[in-house]
């Protein structure tokens, strides 16, 4: 052996150590990770997973974060607006919740290694993705209606098997998430209620509100599996319980009964009871719409995103204040256990 060759081989032979001890604690890790997720169990922050797991949550989570966060746009806009008082503070009470639900998720994602400016900065530079319902405008009050009863419903219906998801701070995090959305459904139905009931203008308005909102609802369920790149191994992993279709399909059962008592009607001429399966029958929904909106197209894509960013510019000042005084209070706090 030539001297460099004696001089490097201890090098050598310490990177195919290290080599094969990292192979062996991913085999253990995988496994591990089989276990849990056969056993139909919780893998935690500090338990081993695959990349392509936590990139997968990563992306979930973050999404639904996001979406959280630009979805108390269209809502917030009518706080100023609302016919009376009560109507006021019960909307006002919601965007909160929102904006809770939005941290929520930001706190789970941040446990997968995702830190949460960099979330932010890919919400704020378009890369990021979020819910195509909230690029819709609100026009009047019975579209406010329209999102607690048809957005938020749709929203339960989705995030209800998630409590059970396999990663357990995103599982936990939507436990609280659906209790509130509950209400947030609830207000929603009764604000229909009340107008459908009401004047004969009232009445159409609330018509109208659920016509704009019914198939961007349904669409809020991701596309038809045969489309969906994402839901198999998701629902392998045991993040997702249900196909896309199997829960728009629970959903559109869900809304027959519902929409009869508030004294309206479903804007789709292909809805009716198949027998056979047990389930409603309905129309093709506008795909293209869909996707196009994905990509930034909507209505109020641009303006939604416009006001996040001005209201993170404008913020900027607040977030400053807030991490100096946090400081100053560490290092009095340490000045004090050191005198």
């Amino acid at each position: 052996m030539s001297p460099e060759n004696h001089q490097h081989a201890p090098l050598h032979l310490a990177d195919e150590s290290d080599a094969a001890a990292a192979l062996a604690e991913a085999e253990s890790g995988q496994n591990r990770f089989d276990e849990i997720i056969a056993e139909d169990s919780r893998v935690e922050p500090r338990d081993w997973m695959p990349e392509s797991y936590r990139k997968s949550l990563v992306r979930q989570v973050s999404q639904h974060a996001h979406s959280e966060i630009i979805g108390m746009q269209p809502e917030g806009n009518w706080i100023s607006r609302a016919p009376s008082l009560k109507r006021k503070a019960i909307l006002i009470a919601k965007v909160q919740d929102e904006a809770g639900h939005g941290l929520y998720l930001y706190s789970a994602a941040e446990t997968l290694g995702r830190p949460r400016e960099e979330m932010y900065d890919q919400l704020y530079s378009g890369k990021a993705k979020y819910s195509s319902i909230f690029n819709y405008p609100a026009r009047t009050w019975a579209d406010i209606g329209a999102i607690g009863w048809l957005v938020d419903g749709a929203a339960i219906v989705n995030q209800v098997p998630l409590c059970r998801a396999s990663y357990g701070p995103y599982g936990r995090a939507m436990v609280r998430i659906c209790k509130e959305e509950s209400f947030h459904q609830r207000q929603g139905w009764e604000i229909l209620y009340s107008l459908s009931h009401g004047t004969e203008a009232q009445h159409q308005m609330a018509q109208e509100a659920v016509n704009r909102f019914y198939g961007p609802a349904l669409q809020m369920f991701g596309p038809p599996d045969g489309d969906s790149p994402n839901s198999q191994q998701s629902m392998a992993w045991k993040i997702k319980r249900f196909t896309n279709d199997e829960l728009r399909q629970r959903f559109v059962d869900m809304l027959v009964p519902q929409v009869e008592a508030l004294g309206l009607t479903l804007p789709d001429p292909e809805l009716k009871w198949n027998e056979e399966r047990g389930h409603y029958d309905f129309g093709d929904l506008d795909w293209d719409e869909f996707f196009a909106v994905i990509k930034g197209n909507g209505p109020l894509s641009r303006q939604r995103l416009e006001h996040y960013r001005k209201a993170r510019d404008e913020g900027a000042w607040v977030r400053e204040a807030a991490t100096a005084y946090a400081n100053r209070q560490s290092q009095d706090q340490a000045a004090l256990i050191g005198a």
